[in-house]
């Protein structure tokens, strides 16, 4: 699957806006409000939760 570069800048966009705003926060599911709110497909939306953990992790892990 090949993403042209506005998708994965909205991929990146929207996985830094969901590190920065716990899950526990957010009053509906992730993926369908992440479509709605970014405008991206179920496999971005996925792929933008990756980028959320990833940054959460990298987060953590300084020091």
């Amino acid at each position: 699957m090949t993403l042209d570069h506005s998708h994965s800048e909205a991929i990146d966009l929207a996985g830094d806006w969901l590190a920065q705003n716990p899950r526990g926060r957010l009053a509906q599911p992730v993926i369908p409000m992440l479509r709605q709110r970014f405008g991206l497909s179920v496999a971005e939306a996925v792929e933008a939760c990756r980028v959320a953990s990833k940054a959460r992790e990298a987060a953590y892990a300084k020091p």
